[in-house]
């Protein structure tokens, strides 16, 4: 079967497998897959994927079985991201992998982590989770014989790098960006001052939608959120009611679960119809078309923006600055800062495959490589790392 054989109908500004710019490293094409394909299996099988289940979404790993990890988050993500670019004519595969990899460069504890790190790393470039991500799919997976890294299509490194939109604009210049991007030898190939695919943008707002929703599930479940208080949200207040009339015999958990399920739909209902008035309005003629537009094509609407604004500064008053998650995150920042200043005072305390590599102490090749080691542990593990490192009784 060639694999003209198993495309899919795309829209003319989709991003199409046959016309890919390539992969850095030139490979014969498969007889059964697009090259979008292969990419998204290749992040599957990534072990950066695989400890994506053991990271922090908003409640350390161990503290429950139900609540999101970045695995499960990453999972509905690229649900969500296949429903909207099926109906938009979008390349569904890229999409997916686009949305599979974007939490990718996570460290543990998700941003208290990442707010550790990039303190830790101030001096040596900073650490910023995106930038990282293309570490991992360029250089820090090391699963082939004649390259580094995932070699990857270009039209997913670029949709990995700029999917929150264009990281070179009239207020930051090349020289702010992160040293994790600059490390690529080819960033400059990655049209940092343009927007990316229509796929990678789909991407995004499909965090945005899982990401807020699952958080006031997980938040319920959890106790810091309150559900009467929720419903005074109009956006939240109003799917509420209208599950309330609909099922009124059914259980509190029930209504919850059917009041996220029809949020879900509401968002993305008002992507696809805002998006399809941006495109009809561009009239785009290619993927290119959607890089210059010079705005986002998929996009929430305004009034969706101001319904999420409320919702999110919900969220941080009262679940993200909860007290019981704070107290979770500062322990978790001390852990990593603690590591991060352990490993750089003395490298001969990093695991062999890891000192082997080190550099001199307080140099900034032994900071990348601290920080490329402890970025990549899980929740548990980097808790262990801690326990080994400052109790006595660690390794006896």
């Amino acid at each position: 079967m060639s694999v003209g054989a198993i495309d899919r109908s795309r829209a003319v500004y989709a991003c199409h497998p046959s016309q890919s710019r390539g992969r850095v490293f030139p490979q014969p094409e498969s007889r059964s897959r697009t090259a979008f394909q292969r990419d998204r299996d290749r992040i599957i099988h990534t072990t950066a994927f695989r400890r994506l289940k053991e990271k922090t979404q908003v409640f350390v790993a161990h503290e429950g079985d139900h609540y999101r990890t970045r695995l499960t988050h990453s999972l509905e993500v690229a649900q969500i991201a296949r429903t909207i670019a099926r109906a938009l004519g979008a390349d569904e595969d890229l999409t997916e992998a686009l949305a599979l990899a974007h939490d990718l460069g996570h460290p543990p504890f998700g941003h208290a982590g990442e707010r550790a790190l990039a303190a830790c790393m101030k001096d040596f470039g900073g650490f910023d989770h995106n930038a990282h991500t293309l570490r991992i799919i360029t250089k820090s997976e090391v699963r082939y014989a004649e390259f580094e890294g995932l070699n990857l299509t270009w039209e997913t490194v670029e949709g990995i790098v700029k999917h929150n939109g264009p990281l070179i604009t009239a207020a930051q210049g090349e020289d702010q960006l992160n040293w994790g991007i600059t490390n690529y030898p080819r960033w400059r190939d990655l049209e940092l001052d343009s927007f990316a695919s229509l796929e990678a943008q789909i991407a995004a707002l499909s965090d945005d939608i899982a990401y807020n929703n699952h958080d006031i599930d997980d938040g319920l479940r959890a106790g810091l959120l309150n559900l009467d208080e929720l419903a005074e949200l109009p956006l939240v207040g109003w799917a509420l009611a209208a599950i309330r009339e609909r099922y009124p015999s059914a259980s509190e958990e029930i209504q919850i679960l059917e009041m996220i399920r029809e949020l879900i739909g509401v968002m993305v209902e008002d992507v696809l119809a805002e998006t399809r008035k941006r495109l009809t309005a561009l009239a785009p003629e290619s993927a290119d078309s959607i890089r210059s537009a010079g705005r986002e094509s998929a996009a929430f609407s305004n009034d969706m923006l101001v319904e999420l604004a409320e919702v999110r500064r919900h969220l941080f008053a009262n679940m993200y600055r909860h007290y019981k998650v704070n107290r979770m995150m500062a322990q978790a920042e001390r852990v990593v800062t603690e590591l991060f200043g352990c490993f750089i005072a003395d490298p001969g305390l990093l695991p062999t495959r890891f000192r082997n590599l080190a550099g001199e102490p307080g140099s900034v090749d032994l900071a990348r490589l601290v920080c490329d080691y402890i970025a990549g542990m899980t929740d548990r593990y980097a808790l262990e790392e801690h326990r080994r490192l400052f109790t006595v009784q660690g390794y006896l």
